[in-house]
């Protein structure tokens, strides 16, 4: 990967085209159609924007050169991208061309499109009425390419890993009585920049009782002495692979019964982390979590599913939840991040990413997983 272009060698993104054209064949669709988002930056390496004007890159399913068809004036997000060393067409169009009508002229008038689960419906609905029925979701198409990461994949998540690892080495530097969670907060996306992100995507300090609450994000609320802290924070690394990472603090001594109860959510994460190895299921990892919270009395205190996919979404499949039988094979990457979460008291999460490997599991995240103490 070069640094001034931030996406891997050309090679991998053939090797992605070829097989996402496969792919559309085995489902029985004549062409898979991606606006920007994540699928357009795996497929081509393209990290473009979606806005009132089309961008769409079309992939026969025949295996002939896929397309891209954008407004003259985004030429420049192509730069950087794979799009010219692949060699692919570039219809480009000007205010006053419809560039709905290029996508259905690249393609038989009967075709049966896929389209990216994130194109927008100011799109989706004006290529449904020139090809004449609603297009299919190109998820299913896409799922196993995106969930089995390859080789460069996975040393970009090592690499987010890391990164996000020294952002909670530092936390001593941030977190503090006295001090706001916005305050906190402002000093950690900051740090998620010094320490290699490229930006951060969300960034989680939830003191006390705000700590109950999964998905708060930062307040006002003052930082008191005791406070158990809910540090949830990621980001990505170029080129687009993102960090997710939880740990629980302490201002001061914990209570007897903070620890005891800590002590059990850190068994539950590790119980999570050893049952992950190939052929076992992606609801077997949550029960493996669960079934130790549940045993210890705080089943109700459990209120989320055990782990997301991460790539270049923060969240994508694999989900590590009940129902989901899934078969895990080696290469597959998520999350495993039980909490407990009592209301108006405090809570606590625990969360590493790890990757399934041939024989078992590899973690990107390596700081402490027990309470720590500041």
């Amino acid at each position: 990967m070069s640094a001034s272009d931030a996406r891997f060698d050309v090679k991998v993104y053939a090797d992605r085209l070829a097989r996402a054209a496969d792919a559309a064949r085995a489902a029985n669709v004549d062409a898979l159609l991606i606006t920007p988002g994540p699928d357009l930056r795996y497929l081509v390496g393209s990290a473009a924007d979606s806005f009132e004007r089309l961008t769409v890159l079309i992939i026969p399913a025949d295996g002939s050169t896929p397309t891209v068809v954008l407004p003259t004036l985004e030429l420049a997000s192509l730069n950087g991208s794979a799009v010219g060393e692949l060699g692919l067409r570039v219809v480009d169009w000007v205010d006053g061309v419809d560039p709905y009508d290029l996508v259905r002229d690249a393609l038989p008038a009967d075709a049966r499109v896929a389209v990216t689960d994130t194109m927008p419906a100011l799109h989706l609905l004006p290529l449904a009425a020139r090809f004449g029925s609603l297009p299919v979701s190109a998820t299913p198409v896409l799922r196993t390419l995106r969930m089995t990461k390859d080789d460069a994949e996975l040393d970009a998540l090592r690499r987010a890993g890391a990164a996000i690892d020294r952002v909670h080495a530092r936390m001593g530097e941030f977190l503090r009585p006295g001090r706001t969670e916005a305050e906190v907060g402002a000093d950690i996306t900051a740090a998620i920049i010094e320490e290699g992100h490229t930006e951060a995507a969300f960034v989680i300090v939830g003191s006390g009782p705000h700590g109950a609450d999964p998905h708060h994000l930062v307040s006002d609320r003052v930082i008191e002495a005791g406070d158990v802290v809910v540090i949830d924070i990621g980001g990505p690394v170029e080129p687009g692979y993102y960090s997710d990472s939880t740990r629980t603090y302490v201002l001061g001594e914990p209570s007897a019964e903070v620890a005891s109860r800590l002590a059990v959510l850190e068994a539950a994460q590790a119980a999570a982390v050893a049952a992950v190895r190939p052929g076992v299921t992606a609801e077997s990892i949550d029960a493996a979590a669960r079934d130790v919270l549940v045993e210890a009395g705080f089943g109700d205190a459990f209120v989320h599913r055990t782990g997301h996919g991460i790539g270049l979404s923060v969240h994508e499949e694999p989900y590590i939840v009940a129902g989901n039988d899934l078969v895990l094979e080696p290469g597959m990457a998520f999350s495993i991040e039980p909490g407990i979460y009592f209301r108006g008291e405090w809570g606590a999460r625990i969360e590493d990413i790890v990757v399934v490997t041939d024989d078992g599991v590899e973690s990107m995240n390596k700081r402490p997983h027990g309470l720590t103490q500041l």
